[in-house]
């Protein structure tokens, strides 16, 4: 994943799934306006967000905020603007290859249906990236920053817009600017804002007004839940176990919580004093049956209806009876199932369009930067009834869900420290297999203990040995003392297998490829300057104690190398057509359908990550009649826990004037390995529905549907697949990955020739 895609959100819809993993970036210090907006003009809103940069002081634009590389200078211009006496500046004045963005924030939410943004942008030199705007609707709601349309090269002044769907009732802020990527300099001049066409500060355009929940006005705990537990054993683990289940079963399903009535979070302080005490079983039972009755009598149900026979997962509530809880507080717990609401929940909603879980309304307690233990419970009571009933690949999992809560208990309350918390967490994410999930944010301690410094190279599981596969940074290689193709077999004396197994509880994935996968960029890094290796050359045992540098010093790639200076297709010998996705941008499609019209056969090399979505633009010009290649499960608010199919889109040949009989008449064949995961893995199962077309290469991620972001105490987060994703005949992909037909994965004699085996094996297949 290019940081630059990371500006600031993870995509969430079925077009535009991203990568699981990803370095996090946060704009911080954004400044808040207040002005009444019905007696703001244009021109007063321009001038008071300085939208023409017309205000500076000492040289930077007033009111706005740079993140991104230091070493790029912003600064004002009045010798290159488009109109005024001013214009801003981002220029890199270095060597790397990063990225510098402006940021300013909208004073309020508005009503509309959409926002644009456009402005006026200027070039010069720009190379290996890109200059353009982006906006960003949070939380999570809209994101664009023209990654895939961005300017290059040396232009002169053009209007470019951004339009983005407005969804004011879930809107907590709207953030925008301009930003470069890569090398050269950009000027930015004269933005605008529109709501629904009409500029900001019209006064038809109407500020929108949240409605305030008591759930949000409910403060009591904000300082900390204030509990003190007793000394663990096994029957306070098993009440706290029962009770993690009646609470979750409660959020999900009681009318008046539904409502936001009650700060469900503070609700559980609350009741755990009294809860932690009890002696007995009966003391046990009437507790929760009386707390149960604090929040009303329930209402006869007459929309609820039972789980359908075909549902792909259905609810879990067997524990109701298997808890040896009394027959009052069964029946009341069973009642409270069949007399479920129905319609909106506070603590869930479904995405518009799309159905993956949204949890917007949960609160990160940011400021906990060490959560108490009261907290650190309820980490683990959200999160783990998040899963049970809103992950359609509960039943997965390698451990059986329903005895994960207990198990980790422990695990959470004596977590003394922050470092500890985020391992627990880490541990935790981790049942669930799913590569999209693992601690993206909050994960401060576990980088600082992992270290901040990096090996000069890149080293892969190949033949099921670490081996040396790349340079970062050629000129350090003779320092580093290791080549291409020698194999590491220890790390600080440490075997590689034994590092592997220590460590793979923290590190979420889906399959064995995509945990070695993220493992390997770790196993050689460190916090100190030097890593010692032991490794295998040219048949020799060899030692060597490697120079470490920081990430900002290499020119450091995650999982896959893009070289954007490049075309994304070209012509092989033979007459074969090659195509990467990891920069392929919309106009080039037009472009890769008129030159390869001809071809005797077309190679997608998808082991990347896809940087425009083109199952259906792309994949079109392989179809002659709508193509089938995918159908998903969603989840059901009304009946937590059950998921059911729905049909997925096909893939249809539109007006495909490149070829008079409408479908391209080669071969396709497909390059995919565990580098490929979510978008890539969704653009894989479309081309694999096409005639004539071969998967070739190795297992992906396995990880593929729509993203749903988890918050925890501490400012934790996570993110899990949201919706379920499987072929027509319900055949699944997750943790299994697209599946080759024909398995080719390199090999340490390739490696060390510098040949692309899956590439050549790919040509074989057309040429056959």
């Amino acid at each position: 994943m290019r940081t630059i895609i990371s500006l600031m959100r993870r995509k969430t819809t079925t077009k535009n799934l991203m990568l699981s993993k990803t370095s996090k970036l946060t704009i911080a210090t954004l400044l808040a306006f207040s002005f009444v907006q019905s007696a703001c003009s244009q021109a007063k809103l321009t001038q008071a967000l300085n939208l023409d940069f017309e205000q500076h002081r000492n040289g930077f634009p007033s009111q706005w905020t740079a993140f991104g590389d230091k070493e790029y200078k912003v600064y004002v211009d009045s010798v290159h603007k488009k109109s005024g006496k001013f214009s801003a500046v981002i220029e890199n004045t270095g060597s790397k290859k990063e990225y510098r963005a402006l940021s300013i924030s909208l004073p309020a939410n508005y009503e509309g249906k959409s926002i644009r943004l456009s402005g006026f942008i200027k070039t010069e030199n720009v190379t290996e990236g890109y200059a353009g705007l982006w906006i960003r609707i949070d939380p999570q709601i809209g994101f664009d920053n023209m990654s895939n349309r961005g300017v290059s090269g040396t232009k002169d002044w053009a209007t470019f817009e951004i339009n983005l769907a407005l969804k004011p009732k879930e809107t907590e802020q709207i953030v925008f600017g301009g930003l470069l990527v890569g090398k050269g300099k950009m000027w930015l001049d004269d933005l605008k804002i529109t709501i629904d066409g009409m500029e900001l500060g019209d006064p038809k355009i109407k500020t929108f007004q949240k409605e305030i929940f008591a759930a949000q006005a409910d403060k009591a705990f904000d300082g900390g839940s204030k509990i003190i537990f007793p000394t663990l054993n096994q029957d306070l683990i098993h009440n706290l176990e029962l009770l993690g289940k009646v609470w979750g079963l409660m959020k999900y399903h009681h009318p008046e919580i539904a409502k936001g009535k009650y700060n469900w979070d503070y609700e559980l302080f609350r009741f755990l004093p009294d809860y932690i005490k009890v002696k007995d079983k009966q003391q046990r039972d009437n507790l929760i049956t009386n707390w149960i009755k604090n929040y009303g009598v329930l209402s006869a149900c007459n929309t609820c209806k039972h789980t359908p026979a075909e549902a792909v997962l259905k609810p879990d509530i067997s524990w109701i009876n298997n808890a040896g809880l009394s027959a009052n507080l069964k029946s009341q717990l069973t009642d409270l199932y069949n007399n479920r609401n129905q319609g909106k929940n506070y603590y869930i909603a479904l995405e518009p369009g799309v159905g993956n879980p949204n949890f917007s309304n949960e609160k990160p307690y940011l400021e906990m930067t060490n959560p108490d233990a009261g907290f650190r419970l309820l980490s683990l009571y959200r999160y783990w009834n998040m899963i049970n009933y809103f992950f359609p690949y509960r039943h997965l999992t390698d451990q059986k869900w329903d005895t994960v809560l207990g198990e980790y208990i422990p695990k959470f309350l004596n977590a003394k420290d922050r470092l500890a918390y985020e391992l627990a967490a880490t541990q935790l994410i981790g049942e669930v297999n799913d590569t999209h999930a693992n601690l993206w944010g909050g994960r401060e301690k576990s980088n600082a203990l992992k270290g901040t410094r990096f090996a000069a190279f890149k080293a892969e599981f190949v033949e099921n040995q670490l081996v040396v596969v790349d340079y970062f940074n050629p000129e350090f290689s003779g320092l580093a003392k290791v080549k291409i193709g020698d194999v590491i077999t220890h790390v600080n004396g440490k075997t590689i297998n034994s590092l592997v197994d220590s460590l793979k509880t923290y590190y979420p994935a889906s399959n064995s490829a995509a945990r070695l996968r993220d493992m390997s960029i770790d196993l050689l890094r460190s916090p100190n300057n030097t890593i010692s290796l032991n490794y295998l050359s040219e048949g020799q045992k060899r030692q060597v104690n490697v120079p470490t540098y920081e990430r900002k010093d290499l020119r450091m790639y995650h999982w896959y190398k893009v070289d954007g200076s490049q075309k994304c297709y070209k012509l092989l010998p033979g007459n074969i057509g090659y195509i990467t996705l990891a920069n392929i941008k919309p106009e080039n499609i037009p472009e890769i359908k008129k030159a390869f019209k001809e071809t005797k056969g077309i190679i997608i090399d998808i082991r990347n990550y896809p940087s425009t979505f083109v199952p259906f633009s792309l994949g079109g010009y392989f179809v002659d009649e709508p193509t089938s290649f995918v159908k998903f499960t969603i989840g059901n608010p009304n009946n937590p826990g059950e998921f059911s199919f729905v049909e997925g889109p096909k893939i249809t040949s539109g007006n495909n004037k490149y070829n008079s009989d409408n479908g391209y008449k080669g071969k396709l064949v497909v390059l995919l390995n565990e580098n490929s995961q979510s978008q890539a893995e969704y653009t894989a199962m479309a081309f694999h529905a096409v005639k004539n077309a071969t998967i070739v290469g190795s297992t992906t991620a396995g990880a593929d549907g729509n993203v749903s972001t988890i918050v925890l105490p501490g400012g934790l987060r996570t993110m899990i697949s949201g919706i379920g994703i499987y072929y027509p005949n319900g055949k699944e992909t997750q943790r299994v990955g697209i599946v080759p037909d024909i398995v080719v994965k390199p090999t340490i004699k390739g490696i060390k020739n510098g040949k692309d085996e899956v590439l050549e094996r790919a040509i074989n297949v057309i040429n056959q």
